[in-house]
């Protein structure tokens, strides 16, 4: 008597057959790591944080700023958008460590899947949330007096800038939750780097307000490079001069969240 190969029971099956494909399993669980965006109310502090930031820093700091002739909304608007580029990556480090604590990777790890679909799932409930961040971020620095200066192509390679560095950090803060062990190392690893690099930049006030000793670190840290170039975007100016730094440190960025990604991989296989 012959049987149908759709029709053998499960423990007569090729692997080929038992196997799920990894783009229907990546879709599944972007899918689930999205709804879970939503359900813990991510999207909601997505808007709240922006508006925050601008609040707490325009409204003391923007009549000192436009009597030194600056804008101070168009100033302010790059760190902004970084700012909610790292609720976005705070987020990612959260759900990479819970995910490790409540055992979740390693029920993957005995499945029929390759070891990078989790990750990528992760990254683009990421991108999905990032998105949402800038989109709040651009509102809130709308109504404190941002506009756009470099018209269409320069407005289009703010928002590229934006995202690219967004990806980037989230996928750095995913390595740094899959490492961490627990969402409490988690959050002390982000929460010190982000606070000091975030103040002592130049998205707030410029490099010559702060003292002479501290400015080239004030320069050339990563996040003064990425409101430099996201502000010579916004002007449809941006050089090479200008770029090479950022792309260095986006290089750098990647290489270290492959690093740590594969650690934490090989933790859990472990």
């Amino acid at each position: 008597m012959s049987t149908s190969v759709t029709g053998s029971p499960p423990s007569l099956r090729t692997p080929a057959e038992a196997r799920t494909r990894p783009l229907q399993q990546w879709w599944a669980l972007s899918i689930r790591g999205v709804a879970k965006v939503f359900r813990n109310g991510e999207f909601v502090f997505a808007f709240i944080s922006p508006v925050f930031l601008a609040i707490c820093f325009y409204l003391p700091l923007s009549s000192v700023m436009n009597s030194y002739g600056i804008s101070y909304g168009q100033f302010l608007m790059p760190v902004i958008v970084l700012q909610s580029v790292g609720f976005a990556a705070s987020s990612a480090a959260m759900r990479a460590s819970f995910d490790d604590t409540e055992g979740i990777n390693t029920r993957f790890r005995v499945l029929p899947m390759p070891a990078a679909v989790p990750m990528f799932a992760r990254l683009a409930a990421n991108a999905v949330l990032l998105v949402v961040s800038l989109i709040c971020a651009n509102i809130a620095c709308a109504f404190i007096g941002w506009r756009p200066m470099g018209g269409v192509e320069g407005t289009i390679g703010l928002y590229v800038v934006a995202l690219t560095v967004g990806l980037l950090i989230a996928l750095l803060a995913d390595g740094i939750g899959s490492v961490a062990g627990s969402p409490e190392a988690t959050s002390q690893a982000l929460m010190l780097p982000t606070l000091i690099l975030g103040m002592m930049s130049s998205g707030f006030v410029p490099v010559s307000q702060f003292p002479e000793w501290i400015q080239p670190f004030v320069r050339n840290q990563p996040i003064s490079q990425f409101v430099n170039v996201m502000r010579a975007t916004d002007y449809n100016a941006l050089t090479w001069e200008i770029l090479q730094p950022t792309v260095w440190w986006c290089v750098g960025m990647f290489g270290a969240a492959v690093l740590l990604l594969m650690i934490g991989n090989r933790k859990v296989r472990a």
